[in-house]
């Protein structure tokens, strides 16, 4: 089951990217344009941990936006020097970081391992090289492997984000880079969706009509496939879906594409509702089921506004489900009081990607 991390996000200006990607403004993305100084970071991280109550949860700095390791080396250095303050008093317990793939050498290596990060993500997209090439990029596929490599031999935590619907993309290649991701063995992954940000190139070739955009339920049938087979490989999709922030939401700088506040839920809600029919659908004259289910599954298991239940009940004429919530990591199902089996949704997963032949 899945550790709970509280984490601080530390946004870092935008200097540290050397080229604008067609899909981005990372000063819309982030909510900073200006470069901050030193002591704003300590006064908001501050801030942020005092919000934390359960000192029993992990404690994480992470620095996103940009390219943290792209920036001035002196003030990478002291974004680190601030984090290990925090480390060496006992407030926090470790560091993350995102950057790109071809900004990670031996030298840089040492001085994240010199400074406890333990975490390195790198902002992939997608391993088509093509693809890369079409969204300015600035790398290519085997960039990413050298830098996953090297990564792994100074035992980082390994992180992978990837886009769904970029420009020149589709589902087959999508796919692909998901399974690449797979022989590059990441602690973690990131899945986004592509969305139309204002001030972009990618707003440009999208007004005119050389880019369309993926709709809500199109990015949830490219990425359910995606999530099981990083699900069955035992990868942590840590996040599914771009944070709201003061930008990005639908009355802010998204012009378009598939934006929703909780798309991990219609992603995972989706193959629960699939998992538990096909389940179900061996049974005959079902009357009434209770199913247990972990306290952190419950919404995706219910679904938002109870979907799945009217679904469930619908399909199979059910006059009552209830459920339960039950620590632990299994799902049970109990038919008519009488016969109760277990979900395993990691075999469903599996049986999910073979009909699909994936």
């Amino acid at each position: 089951m899945k550790k709970k991390i509280n984490i601080v996000p530390v946004f870092v200006p935008h200097y540290g990217c050397p080229n604008d990607c067609i899909f981005c403004n990372q000063r819309k993305i982030t909510n900073y344009e200006k470069s901050i100084d030193m002591d704003s970071v300590r006064n908001y991280i501050d801030n942020y941990i005092s919000y934390f109550n359960n000192n029993d949860v992990k404690r994480e700095i992470a620095f996103y936006g940009g390219s943290f390791t792209g920036i001035k080396r002196e003030d990478m250095i002291s974004y680190l020097k601030i984090a290990n303050e925090y480390i060496d008093k006992g407030m926090i317990d470790s560091i993350r970081l995102s950057t790109r793939p071809d900004y990670i050498d031996d030298e840089i290596l040492t001085i994240l391992k010199k400074y406890k990060v333990e975490t390195i993500e790198l902002g992939v997209q997608s391993m088509n090289d093509e693809v890369l090439i079409a969204n300015n990029r600035g790398h290519n596929s085997q960039a990413v492997i050298c830098a996953s490599n090297l990564i792994h031999e100074y035992d980082f935590k390994l992180g992978l984000q990837m886009m769904i619907g970029l420009y020149k993309d589709d589902e087959k290649t999508a796919f692909k880079t998901a399974k690449k991701f797979i022989e590059m063995k990441p602690d973690i992954v990131r899945i986004y969706p592509t969305l139309v940000i204002e001030d972009t190139y990618l707003e440009t070739l999208y007004k005119l009509n050389k880019y369309t955009p993926l709709d809500i339920n199109k990015a949830v049938k490219i990425i359910k496939p995606i999530y099981a087979l990083f699900k069955v490989n035992d990868i942590d999709v840590s996040r599914i879906g771009l944070q709201p922030t003061e930008n990005i939401n639908e009355e802010g700088s998204v012009v378009a594409g598939p934006f929703h506040a909780a798309f991990r839920q219609l992603v995972e809600q989706e193959l629960y509702r699939e998992a538990l029919e096909k389940y179900l659908s061996i049974y005959k004259n079902i009357d009434e089921i209770f199913i247990e289910v972990p306290n952190s599954q419950m919404s995706y298991i219910v679904g938002n506004k109870a979907e799945n239940k009217k679904y469930l009940k619908n399909r199979f004429n059910i006059s009552k489900i209830s459920f339960k919530a039950i620590n632990g990591d299994k799902i049970y199902i109990t038919i008519n009081n009488d016969k109760k089996i277990e979900l395993d949704i990691k075999e469903f997963y599996r049986e999910y990607l073979l009909e699909k032949e994936v």
